[in-house]
């Protein structure tokens, strides 16, 4: 394959990967309004602190193991040794099974232990519930790795769109039985959450079948390249094993900082919270409105402009290792832009339509709800920018950087917000500033780290200025629009303000310059946006 072959093939894998990425992140948010409804704030915070440790233990146990697997299989299929590729698999699939067995047990084992040390006894019911899903995720993400190693993303995009998909209709069904049958319990809200949990599992489950379907579709063709290779298998298990778990550390590192920083803030908001008399319930009650609303809805918009990104960053590595330095620039210019063109408007939309957009997704007109998704809005465009920096350091092969980064705002955040925690009158609002916070040292380390060891210096006027400015003027007339509007109802005007307020923003942005034809053209389906654009005369 000649490199403008490859070069097309790595972005259209990108591409089903991303699209893939964004379909999951929908659905996740479509069921989960009626999940919340059905269980309501305080099963929800259950549901959350669940999800903590276990996003904790899965990283540690198997969520690098996809990215592994692909690099390493991916070395031998590019040399046309798929003997070794298989053993690598084997073995691979091995050390999955045992690694997430063990942490399967231990979550089972210690998850009273893990209820009383955030000072809350009852998240042991949902966290049993979910510990199997740690197995499955173990032997599923070798498989994942395995095919996105012979550069096929197929298999992963599909297993992903079906374990979602049965996630949320498991969640839901489950979640509303359980929840009825253990009316009236002191801990009814937990069983609830369970239920949920039970989705996470079954939607496992189903990719996992899934997988195992399209790989014995797959494996005649992989038993006749095996066949026709003549080269001589000379690698041990345990040498395999070795460079294994050399390829999965620096990510699970990564991957475990981020994770990590939530963990902490639930496990120290807890324990302050406690001492400070907060009962147990309305802690719950609070996570669950952090983690469940504000945290939920400010990733969509993190998630559809990361994963747009996604599609080019893979192509910085082979401009960055050939010397193509303008390419390079430009790619990393348009990741940028793309993403600020994203993460403005949306964050300044959640700022000024928090409350009506709380009240039509979840028929929640809590104040404080509205006044953590206002407040901390911002952290869409912090989080959008550092993990978009953090692929492009990936990209020009500085793997390390981005752990050291996230390592130093988490030093920052931790103390941050124990002290924030005793001095503020309403602490949970601790909650959302160090949120904001953590993101935005990411971004100015990131910032400084891509123009040393890139030579990039980044345009600051239409990535940056423009975007915000036209979002500062969508979001007066979003407030105008919502005000008129507001006789149709919360949810008529509520929508018709959003779709309103994008053809402002877009029309400011394109009318100000701070995009052109020429780079949304660059972008992922820039000219299918581009044919819009020109029907509708903006261009």
């Amino acid at each position: 394959m000649n490199n403008k072959n490859l070069k097309k093939n790595i972005i259209v894998q990108g591409s089903i990967l991303a699209l893939a990425s964004i379909i999951v992140r929908i659905i996740g948010l479509i069921y989960r309004i009626p999940l919340t409804r059905i269980l309501g704030d305080a099963a929800m915070g259950y549901y959350s602190y669940a999800f903590e440790i276990y996003n904790l233990a899965l990283i540690l146990s198997s969520y690098s193991l996809p990215l592994a697997v692909s690099k390493l299989v991916s070395a031998r299929v590019s040399k046309g040794e798929y003997k070794k590729s298989h053993k690598l698999f084997i073995v691979s699939l091995t050390f999955g099974a045992a690694v997430g067995a063990i942490a399967t047990i231990l979550l089972y084992v210690f998850a009273d232990a893990y209820g009383a040390l955030i000072k809350n006894q009852y998240v042991a019911i949902p966290l049993r519930v979910l510990a199997p899903t740690i197995f499955v995720f173990s032997v599923m993400g070798v498989i994942r790795g395995f095919f996105q190693g012979h550069s096929n993303m197929v298999p992963t995009a599909i297993s992903q769109i079906i374990e979602q998909i049965v996630n949320a209709i498991v969640s839901i069904v489950a979640a509303y039985f359980m929840l009825k049958a253990h009316k009236g319990e002191a801990a009814a809200e937990a069983y609830g959450a369970a239920g949920g949990t039970l989705g996470t599992f079954s939607g496992a489950v189903a990719a996992f079948i899934t997988l195992i379907i399209i790989y014995m579709i797959y494996k005649p063709l992989l038993d006749q390249r095996r066949r026709n290779d003549s080269t001589e298998v000379s690698e041990t298990s345990i040498y395999l094993l070795k460079i294994l778990l050399a390829t999965a550390i620096p990510v699970i590192i990564s991957q475990t900082i981020y994770q990590v920083s939530g963990t902490l803030d639930s496990i120290i908001y807890n324990l302050i919270a406690s001492r400070q008399g907060v009962s147990e319930n309305i802690r719950s009650t609070i996570w669950g409105i952090y983690s469940n609303k504000y945290k939920l809805l400010t990733n969509v918009p993190i998630a559809v402009a990361s994963a747009m990104g996604t599609a080019i960053v893979p192509s910085l590595i082979a401009d960055y290792t050939l010397g193509n330095t303008k390419q390079l620039h430009d790619k990393i210019s348009i990741v940028v832009k793309f993403n600020m063109i994203i993460a403005f408007p949306c964050a300044i939309g959640f700022a000024v339509l928090s409350g009506p957009i709380l009240k039509l997704l979840f028929n929640d007109s809590n104040i404080m709800s509205a006044n953590f998704l206002s407040m901390g809005s911002i952290c869409i465009v912090f989080f959008a920018l550092s993990t978009v920096t953090n692929g492009i350091l990936q990209g020009i092969h500085k793997m390390n950087i981005p752990v050291y980064h996230s390592a130093i705002s988490l030093v920052i955040h931790i103390p941050l917000l124990i002290i924030l925690m005793y001095i503020l009158e309403d602490s949970y609002y601790s909650l959302i500033i160090c949120n904001v916070l953590f993101p935005f040292i990411v971004c100015i380390l990131n910032w400084r780290s891509i123009s040393k060891y890139a030579d990039y210096k980044q345009e600051i006027k239409t990535t940056f200025i423009i975007p915000f400015i036209s979002a500062l003027i969508m979001g007066i007339f979003c407030f105008g629009f919502y005000r008129i509007l507001s006789f149709l109802g919360n949810s008529a005007g509520t929508l018709l303000s959003i779709f309103l307020s994008a053809l402002i923003y877009f029309t400011v942005l394109i009318k100000l310059k701070g995009v052109t034809a020429e780079e949304m053209i660059k972008m992922p389906k820039g000219h299918m946006l581009v044919k819009v654009f020109r029907k509708i005369h903006l261009l």
